[in-house]
């Protein structure tokens, strides 16, 4: 009969029993960790199962108290389990709420505890009464039957105390109405326990079952990975063995294209021995041409010598000449000078005329 109300994964741990200070983890990784409602018994408790191992079973009591001991773990002592469990969570939004459902359900057991003391307390409050109200009721009885002609003799009083002892016979039925009436919800209670009773040993019954389905399936599991694990090989090696044939198709493809490329270079190199013998003999024509070409132009170069030498003549009569000729171009300024100072003394005598 029990539901989650609230879940989650957390790396759990317990106190160290001896040291009572060091932590010991519970588990080897984060498991789920669930708080669970039983509509029933109204109660609440945590609980954490890894693989099948229950590693928290936990009753949420009004004295409880989650603490957080930093901004990810945090901590509640189980004075039933002798113990004190801790919780790792992965962020601290995942504590924080933890911590919020821990008050909530907390505030909830307080409240069905609460409710309990108080029918507890009620259903004693009306033993106490029905208890109190049968004497009385039959000290009335009592009173009233030991004779008519009594009571015709008191007059008021008897009137009052017939109405009395009415009144508590009224308040007998009714709680006897009442005892009937929580017999039979005790009754009810009893069949309800008987039941439940059977249910919890029928879950037993199915957890066992379930324990063995969950350890064949575990098996199974482990038996199908190691499977997927040579599946996963085999595919593996197949893909190497794919990459190396790739691998080997392109440097066949690359071989022929450089066979093609040698035996084209070697066509070429055939092509070009047939003409070899024409070269050769253009080669000499052209030797002979060349060695003509040389003695032609070691008479050429002496004729440039020769030329040169004239040149060189011409050059030095050519400078002579132009000594001569600035001279003679001197001696030309100096007459011209002259020329012109009789013009000028010419000119003063006309005037003077």
């Amino acid at each position: 009969m029990e539901q989650p109300i609230y879940t989650t994964r957390a790396h759990v741990f317990q106190i160290d029993p001896t040291t009572k200070k060091n932590w010991v983890p519970a588990s080897k990784q984060a498991v789920t960790v669930s708080y669970f409602y039983d509509s029933t018994r109204n109660s609440y408790r945590i609980i954490s199962v890894d693989g099948s191992k229950v590693i928290i079973n936990s009753t949420i009591t009004p004295n409880m108290t989650f603490t957080k001991t930093s901004q990810k773990f945090g901590q509640w002592a189980d004075s039933r389990a002798n113990t004190v469990f801790g919780l790792g969570f992965s962020s601290e939004q995942q504590l924080t709420k933890f911590a919020e459902k821990f008050q909530e359900v907390k505030e909830a057991a307080k409240l069905a505890r609460d409710k309990s003391q108080e029918k507890v307390e009620t259903l004693s409050n009306h033993s106490q009464e029905s208890g109190r109200e049968t004497p009385s009721t039959n000290q009335a009885s009592s009173i009233n039957g030991t004779d008519d002609e009594k009571i015709s003799h008191v007059g008021p009083e008897a009137a009052l105390l017939k109405t009395e002892n009415e009144r508590l016979k009224s308040a007998v039925e009714q709680s006897n109405t009442n005892a009937k009436k929580w017999e039979t919800e005790l009754q009810t209670l009893r069949e309800n326990n008987a039941r439940l009773v059977d249910a919890l040993q029928e879950s037993s019954a199915n957890v066992e079952s379930w324990k063995k389905q969950l350890s064949a399936c575990k098996e199974e599991s482990d038996t199908l990975r190691e499977k997927i694990a040579e599946l996963e090989a085999q595919c593996n090696e197949a893909n190497e063995e794919k990459q190396k044939n790739a691998q080997l198709t392109l440097r066949v493809q690359e071989l022929e294209a450089e066979l093609q490329e040698k035996e084209q270079e070697l066509e070429n190199l055939r092509k070009q021995a047939e003409i070899i013998p024409q070269l050769m003999a253009e080669c000499e024509s052209i030797t002979a041409k060349l060695q003509a070409a040389e003695t032609k132009n070691k008479e050429l170069e002496g004729r440039i010598e020769g030329l040169q030498l004239d040149i060189d003549d011409s050059q030095q009569k050519q400078g002579n000449m132009k000594g001569e000729l600035k001279k003679f171009m001197d001696i030309l300024d100096g007459k011209i000078d002259e020329l012109h100072e009789v013009r000028q003394g010419l000119s003063k005598l006309g005037v003077d005329n």
